[in-house]
C-alpha cells in the first residue's frame, strides 16, 4: 500500500503532493478504495480531507479519530503521513477479520495538507477538520497568485460549509463537538535517531515542540557588480547571509532550540547585479514555548542591528505559530501499555517536528506513536521503515485498540 501510494506524484520522477492537486484527489481515490475494502464508509469533505467512518452499533457511542496527512514535501519519501492514515486501515480490517466489534465510531483521516509545501503554511487539512480555518488562512495565495479560498472555490464549485453571507471568509465549523471525541492518535516515522539507537521498533511521544515560522524580506539596492565600490553597497543578500549565521550561532549555543533557513529567492537573480532584494524563510522551534519566544526576540533583535548597519530594510511576515503540546496522559498511558505488551519496553520522546496532532488537540486529547526509521531520515526518498518495525506498530494500534474497546 505504501508503495503504491507513493507512486501517486504531481511530478514524474520525484514524490510531491500538494494541497488540493490532481495527485491528491488521486490520492483521496485510491486510499477511499482501500478504506471501503476494510468496511468503512468514506468521504471526501469541503477541505479535501479523506474521511473514512466505522459505525458502532450504538449511533450515540463516542468517536476516536485515527489520522495523519496524504500531502508531502517536494521530492518526498513515501511513509511520512502516509503511514498513518494506512496503517489504521489495516488495524481496522483485522480487527474485522477477527470479529472485534468496537462499541465506539471510528473515523480514519487522510488531511489533504500538513507539510505547508502550496501556500507556506501548515496544517490546512486538519485545521479545515477542527473548524480552525480563518480569513487570514483563507487569503494567503500560492505561487500562481490563487488563494486557500480561490483553491476550495475550485475544489467544491460552490462552497459547502461556508457562510453565504461572507463566503470563503468564514470559518469552517468543526468536524465534531469535543464532549463526542475519544481523542486522536497520530502513528507516524520518529524522523530521528532516537528509536534507531535504543534499538526499538516504536516509541510513544510525550510532547510536539512548538513551532513559528516567518517570510523574511530584506531589500537593499540593486546596482552593477563591477562599478559600484564595496563600501558603497545596500546588498539584501549579504544581509541576509549575516542573519542566517548569526541564526545558525544562537541556536547552536542554546539546547533544544532548532532553527532553519530553508528557501530563498534573490532578486534581480544576475550574476552580474548586486542583489537588491532577498525573501526567505525561518522556521523556529522549541519544546518549551518560553525558550522559542526568547529565540524570536533575540531573532528580530539581530534583524534590526543587521538592516541598520547595511542600511536595509527588513519586513516580517508570520506565517505559522504553534505552541507546544502535550500529549493526553491518559490516552498516552494506555498507549505505553500496549507497546509494554507488544515490544516489552516503553520510551518517551519528544518530537521536533510538527504534526496534526498540533491542531487536532484543540479538538480532542491527542497521542502519538513513532516508528523507527532507517538513521532518522526524513523528507527524503531514502526514507524508510522496515516490514518488521511495521508490524510491531500494527500489533500496537491493534492492541490499543482491544484496550479500549475492553474499557
Amino acid at each position: 500500500m505504501i508503495g503504491e501510494l507513493g507512486r501517486v506524484t504531481d511530478e514524474p520522477g520525484r514524490l510531491k503532493r500538494t494541497f488540493l492537486s490532481p495527485a491528491m484527489k488521486r490520492a483521496n481515490a485510491l486510499v477511499g478504495g482501500w478504506m471501503r475494502e476494510a468496511g468503512l464508509k468514506v468521504r471526501v469533505d469541503s477541505v479535501g480531507n479523506l474521511v473514512g467512518r466505522l459505525e458502532a452499533a450504538n449511533p450515540k457511542a463516542k468517536i476516536l479519530l485515527l489520522g495523519s496527512h496524504l500531502d508531502t514535501v517536494r521530492d518526498a519519501g513515501k511513509f511520512d503521513g502516509a503511514l498513518g492514515v494506512l496503517l489504521p486501515i489495516v488495524a481496522l480490517g483485522e480487527l474485522r477479520r477477527r470479529g472485534v466489534k468496537l462499541p465506539f465510531h471510528v473515523e480514519v483521516l487522510g488531511f489533504s495538507e500538513e507539510e505547508g509545501v502550496r501556500f507556506a503554511s501548515a496544517y490546512l487539512g486538519s485545521k479545515g477538520y477542527c473548524g480552525k480555518l480563518g480569513a487570514r488562512d483563507l487569503a494567503r495565495r500560492d505561487a500562481d497568485g490563487i488563494s486557500v479560498g480561490e483553491a476550495l472555490a475550485r475544489w467544491n464549485g460552490p462552497t459547502p460549509g461556508l457562510s453565504k453571507r461572507v463566503g470563503v471568509n468564514a470559518l469552517l465549523k468543526p468536524a465534531h463537538l469535543l464532549g463526542k471525541l475519544i481523542g486522536y492518535l497520530e502513528v507516524h516515522i520518529e524522523q530521528g535517531p532516537v528509536l534507531e539507537k535504543e534499538k526499538l521498533a516504536v516509541g510513544v511521544v510525550s510532547a510536539i515542540a512548538g513551532q513559528s515560522r516567518f517570510k523574511l524580506t530584506w531589500t537593499g539596492q540593486a546596482g552593477h557588480a563591477g562599478t559600484t565600490p564595496m563600501m558603497l553597497r545596500r546588498d539584501a543578500l549579504a544581509g541576509a547571509a549575516e542573519f542566517a549565521v548569526g541564526v545558525e550561532k544562537y541556536a547552536r549555543a542554546l539546547p533544544g532550540l532548532v532553527a532553519t533557513i530553508g528557501a530563498l529567492t534573490v532578486s534581480p537573480g544576475a550574476g552580474n547585479v548586486i542583489p537588491g532584494e532577498v525573501v526567505h524563510t525561518l522556521d523556529v522551534r522549541h519544546p518549551r514555548d518560553a525558550g522559542r519566544r526568547s529565540a524570536l526576540m533575540h531573532f528580530g533583535r539581530l534583524a534590526t542591528r543587521i538592516a541598520r548597519q547595511r542600511g536595509l530594510q527588513r519586513t516580517w511576515q508570520r506565517t505559522q505559530d504553534n505552541g507546544a503540546v502535550v500529549c493526553s496522559p491518559e490516552l498516552t498511558a494506555q498507549l505505553v501499555r500496549s507497546v509494554r505488551a507488544v515490544q516489552g519496553r516503553s520510551i518517551a520522546l519528544v518530537s521536533g517536528a510538527g504534526h496534526d496532532a498540533v491542531v487536532m488537540s484543540a479538538l480532542a486529547p491527542v497521542a502519538m506513536l513513532f516508528v523507527r526509521c532507517r538513521g532518522g531520515l526524513s523528507h527524503h526518498p531514502d526514507e524508510y521503515a522496515s516490514p518488521a518495525d511495521l508490524k510491531v506498530a500494527l500489533r500496537v494500534a491493534v492492541h490499543f485498540l482491544e484496550r479500549q474497546a475492553a474499557e
